[in-house]
């Protein structure tokens, strides 16, 4: 405090008070460790991602806003395993998803936002029972992040536009590059080519 400020005396009784009672529920919120905010939407933004026909060919690079939503709406949008997968980061259980044995041509969306994330013809049988690529669409249409649970650390890979966790990457793929996305069915659909 210095020589300039009032002390908390000087103050207005009422106005004291209400300030008080602000900074007592400030720390109730901060030790509860819930703020009010904690169920809105977190800030959009623009990014710059590929786009794809459901066949594959590049149509070009687009900006496009985040989709942000609350996890209400995303509750509202997905089903259940689906919505744990990709708004919580839970993994499927191996050889359940409805991809992880498909071969036809397509392109694997994101189910959230519907971004192009693998093209078939980089996909790969990984004997792991979830749907693996060696390779995304494009590096634009991907994130990764270090990943810490599970007593371990790995990559995690989410979709950019929606922030929706999608599976991991290991360095243990085919070539050429010698990675395996390794994907949960439940975080994409597939579009097959016309």
């Amino acid at each position: 405090m210095s020589r300039s400020d009032p002390p908390a005396a000087a103050l207005p009784r009422r106005r004291f008070l209400s300030t008080s009672a602000f900074a007592v529920a400030g720390l109730v919120l901060l030790r509860s460790g819930h703020s009010a905010a904690a169920d809105l939407p977190a800030t959009g933004g623009l990014i710059t991602l590929v786009n794809f026909s459901d066949d594959g060919k590049k149509i070009g690079a687009v900006q496009v806003a985040r989709v942000v939503k609350t996890e209400a709406e995303w509750q509202r949008q997905l089903d259940p395993l689906a919505f744990e997968v990709t708004r919580h980061a839970a993994t499927e259980r191996p050889y359940t998803g409805k991809t992880w044995n498909l071969h036809a041509r397509g392109v694997y969306r994101c189910i959230c936002c519907d971004t192009a994330l693998y093209h078939s013809a980089t996909k790969f049988e990984s004997g792991t029972g979830w749907p693996s690529f060696w390779r995304p669409i494009a590096k634009e249409n991907i994130a990764t992040s270090r990943d810490r649970s599970l007593g371990m650390v790995r990559t995690a890979v989410s979709c950019p536009r929606c922030d929706a966790h999608l599976g991991h990457v290991f360095d243990d793929g085919p070539a050429p590059t010698g990675l395996r996305y390794c994907m949960n069915s439940a975080a994409m659909r597939f579009a097959a080519a016309k």
